[in-house]
């Protein structure tokens, strides 16, 4: 028969049922941890938040540029995007001298307004004809106001707007 031992000598390193769970030391540490983890996290977060909203927002340009497009083909005309400011852009028709476009997403001077906090440079103007190809490539710079992050976009010749 094995001898049962009783007395603190058998319960070495084990806690009573009473005693179960995280001291308040240990808790301590692990928020401690945590929170410093979480401080470490925050610069990368808003980098990458930044980014993503500045690509966004080319996306939206990028749209508009088609948009522009779409409109030249399905008028069989020529569209010329003018930009009236740095933050608006309008879409004129037969020449970039012609009658402004008014419809979805204009005021009612036919300008549309670039994402908030971006501006576009240079003002320059770019037409697209009938099959939806472009007057002259053109490359824009996208500049967010807050930050200073920059963004390009390109229209080639054959119309397609891209940005990398």
């Amino acid at each position: 028969m094995i001898p049962m031992i009783h007395g603190a000598a058998g319960k070495a390193g084990s806690r009573s049922l009473g005693a179960a769970g995280f001291s308040i030391s240990e808790l301590v540490i692990f928020m401690a941890v945590v929170g410093v983890l979480f401080a470490m996290s925050i610069p990368s977060f808003v980098t990458y938040y930044q980014a993503a909203a500045l690509r966004t927002d080319v996306q939206q340009v990028i749209t508009l540029f088609n948009q522009a497009r779409e409109l030249a083909i399905k008028q069989n005309d020529i569209v010329c995007v003018t930009m009236p400011t740095g933050s608006q852009m309008a879409l004129r028709l037969d020449s970039c001298a012609g009658t402004v476009w008014t419809g979805p997403g204009t005021d009612s001077a036919g300008n549309m307004n670039l994402p908030q906090g971006f501006t576009i440079a240079p003002l320059a103007g770019v037409t697209f004809n009938y099959l939806g190809a472009a007057g002259a490539p053109t490359t824009y710079i996208m500049t967010n106001s807050t930050t200073s992050a920059t963004s390009t976009i390109s229209v080639s010749l054959s119309g397609r707007v891209t940005s990398p």
